[in-house]
């Protein structure tokens, strides 16, 4: 049946918020977002939704000769407190996500990055209650990969879901277009699946037909070709997950860490003085490795 993926308030396209929503210099339009949570919270539990998106287009600013950042990211904490605080009071079992993008509306947003989306969340103690939820197109504009982005929210367990769309690449706005390449979601999905799945995420549609594309079956055209890529993706997947070519290579590349020195790196004995001693005493010399892109490059395009 149809299940709610998640649930989310906007708190960007209103004018109140043209200067912020928990970063705006009025109290009054925090209290009115946070407000505005509250209910988008409470019908998102009732609804059974199995995630609540928090995207802070206008948690930025524009200038920083009016700006007090230091206050601002600290209400944005305070605000991303109590709605943690609030989940558990009501039970809802869903994952509070926060969603990356590095400008637009605002010029320069607090959540710009997977990078920089975690490392405040843990600056409020708050990395283990919020995970992230993706997007194809903020991450380009950010001037990442999609897969970096994913593979980055997963090395430190913080990969909750996905807006699945692409951007024009050669536009410097979010065009939010549905997917339509094969290729483009092929190392996404393959991090994503090789480590464990998205277990309570999904894949959510955030695109929009074209201008001019204003036939009623241009909208049917979009979602089919949108699922029908995102299937033929999951195949591919699944073959190179089952062929297992990727991960022998990088385990061989890094194989070396498992041996003599790479443990003695990791150990308790290892200082500076320590490593430096081990250097001249074994006469380290390293010698340069290839990386092999080329060949992976020809492997991964096997599967398309």
């Amino acid at each position: 049946g149809t299940k709610l993926l998640w649930g989310t308030a906007n708190a960007f396209s209103h004018k109140r918020y043209m200067s912020g929503a928990s970063t705006n210099p009025d109290p009054e339009v925090f209290a009115y977002k946070a407000a505005q949570v509250k209910d988008c919270m409470d019908a998102t539990k009732r609804l059974g939704g199995s995630n609540y998106v928090l995207w802070g287009g206008r948690e930025g600013y524009e200038t920083i000769l009016n700006t007090n950042m230091t206050l601002e990211m600290d209400n944005l904490r305070r605000f991303l407190e109590l709605v943690v605080d609030y989940k558990h009071k009501i039970g809802f079992d869903g994952q509070i996500l926060l969603e990356p993008k590095p400008h637009e509306p605002t010029k320069h947003q607090y959540d710009f990055d997977s990078a920089s989306c975690l490392a405040f969340l843990r600056s409020a103690g708050l990395e283990k209650e919020i995970k992230l939820n993706i997007e194809a197109n903020h991450a380009t504009l950010a001037g990442h990969s999609f897969e970096h982005e994913i593979a980055y929210a997963i090395a430190n367990k913080a990969l909750g879901s996905l807006d699945i769309n692409r951007g024009d690449p050669l536009l410097g706005w979010d065009t939010d277009q549905f997917p339509n390449s094969v290729s483009e979601l092929i190392l996404p999905f393959y991090h994503i699946f090789s480590n464990g799945g998205l277990e309570q995420g999904g894949l959510n549609f955030d695109a929009k037909i074209r201008r001019q594309s204003i036939d009623p079956e241009d909208l049917f055209y979009a979602h089919i070709g949108g699922m029908d890529v995102c299937a033929k993706t999951l195949l591919a997947v699944e073959k190179m997950i089952n062929d297992n070519i990727l991960p022998d290579y990088v385990s061989k590349r890094y194989e070396d860490w498992d041996k003599d020195l790479g443990n003695f790196i990791h150990s308790k004995d290892a200082t500076l003085e320590a490593i430096h001693q081990k250097v001249i005493d074994d006469t380290i010399e390293p010698t340069p490795r290839s990386g092999n892109q080329e060949y992976l490059e020809n492997i991964l395009n096997k599967y398309l």
